[in-house]
């Protein structure tokens, strides 16, 4: 297939991006060698600036390029309602009454589970939550994993190799723990409606497979830095400052529920959410600080994604048809790195005459590539947002991430192929 001019600015411009999530501890250095412009050399710094600048870029060209009404249309023909959810999703899960409901039911589990010091709580929170995922989202499933692990382990000064390490399995088990329904991992709600896969069809397919390895990977890992864990003290239940009435936390959670049942109707969605903000205001003496901030810098930058990613559609298609079935499994595993999944499986979707192992291999290892990157799955930049501030120079650096995820990854990949 051969690419039209835009098509192939936005693939330079697609690795550009890509290249420029590796040096943003460059961009941070240069604020402080030139102070005068530092705001600009911080704003280059932050990852999830960096697909929305080059995003647009890219319209900016479309509009040198062709024209206005060229650019105006690209971006109207363009689907935003998965930044827009992540959005909403993160700053509701976030919210003081959910984040202690979760972290209730952690310290419940925790207790059953017969290890000492801070183990128990570790394995429980890489376990439970990211399976919870399957029903409350992946998003908000990630918002509230790495709240919880910011406040009770992250905050205890671990070294920089458990950090990574936790981040690492964190994004792996998120993106193959949504598996066990067919609405809450974004690659698997690309393509479960057209493919047919309703709830029970994943359940015995994905969901079984991804609950095995999710559990491998929390137990590794647990194992691997049980002398650090067995140093932190044991977690406590949250304590007298936190307590939430009952109703207000109903409420909350009756938000929660509303915004992930209508999660694809933007309208009704961000009506519920702003109806949220009102009652959160209104009783913000039970409230922490809402994280809007965050929520729209990964609003941006997945929204950099969805721009960009709309011109790729001339490669990647032809590379993924050209596979067999286990080609595709470990092509896909790869190229998840490289481009949000729910991409990937979207555009495999678009091909008319997948054989069933096909289109397995392609779902199943977009999930199992989705802790490679940043980028790799949507609800990463979330996770990335909240904890980055606990690593040096506040950055989480990609090939450091990339190489702590290859283990939990290769785990997935052996369950998803082997079982």
């Amino acid at each position: 297939m051969t690419p039209t001019a835009v098509e192939l600015i936005g693939t330079i411009l697609f690795v550009l991006a890509i290249l420029h999530t590796f040096t943003t501890g460059f961009f941070k250095r240069l604020a402080s060698i030139q102070p005068t412009h530092a705001g600009l050399w911080h704003l280059l710094g932050e990852v999830e600036v960096v697909f929305g600048f080059w995003a647009m870029v890219l319209v900016v060209m479309l509009f040198i390029a062709d024209s206005e009404k060229a650019a105006v249309h690209y971006i109207d023909s363009r689907n935003f309602t998965e930044p827009m959810f992540v959005f909403a999703i993160m700053v509701v899960a976030g919210t003081r009454p959910i984040l202690r409901t979760a972290t209730i039911a952690v310290d419940f589990f925790a207790r059953i589970i017969p290890l000492p010091g801070s183990m128990g709580f570790y394995f429980t929170v890489l376990t439970l939550v990211p399976l919870f995922g399957s029903f409350i989202t992946e998003p908000a499933a990630m918002t509230l994993a790495a709240l919880i692990l910011a406040e009770r382990i992250f905050m205890k000064g671990i070294s920089t190799h458990m950090k990574y390490a936790t981040l690492a399995v964190l994004f792996v088990n998120i993106s193959i723990g949504g598996t066990l329904t067919h609405f809450a991992a974004p690659p698997i709600l690309m393509v479960a409606g057209k493919w047919g896969w309703d709830t029970m069809f994943m359940l015995s397919t994905f969901g079984w497979k991804a609950v095995l390895a999710v559990v491998v990977n929390a137990l590794c890992i647990t194992l691997l830095f049980r002398e650090e864990l067995r140093l932190l003290p044991e977690t406590e239940e949250s304590n007298r400052s936190d307590t939430v009435p009952f109703a207000l936390t109903c409420i909350h959670l009756a938000f929660l529920v509303g915004i992930v049942i209508f999660s694809h109707h933007p309208a009704i969605f961000m009506g519920l959410f702003l109806f949220f903000l009102g009652i959160a205001h209104a009783y913000q003496h039970y409230q922490d600080r809402l994280i809007l901030r965050e929520g729209l810098l990964v609003a941006f930058f997945l929204a950099g994604l969805v721009v960009l990613g709309g011109q790729q559609q001339w490669w990647l298609q032809p590379v993924l048809m050209s596979m067999t079935s286990d080609q595709m499994f470990l092509g896909a595993t790869i190229l998840t790195a490289f481009t949000d999944n729910a991409a990937l499986t979207y555009l495999g979707s678009l091909v008319e005459g997948l054989s069933d192992s096909h289109k397995y291999a392609l779902a199943s290892g977009a999930v199992t590539g989705g802790g490679l990157t940043v980028i790799a799955n949507a609800p990463n930049p979330a996770g990335v947002t909240i904890l980055r501030n606990h690593f040096d120079d506040e950055a989480v650096h990609p090939f450091r991430l990339l190489l702590f995820a290859l283990l939990p990854t290769f785990i997935a990949a052996l369950s998803f192929r082997l079982l």
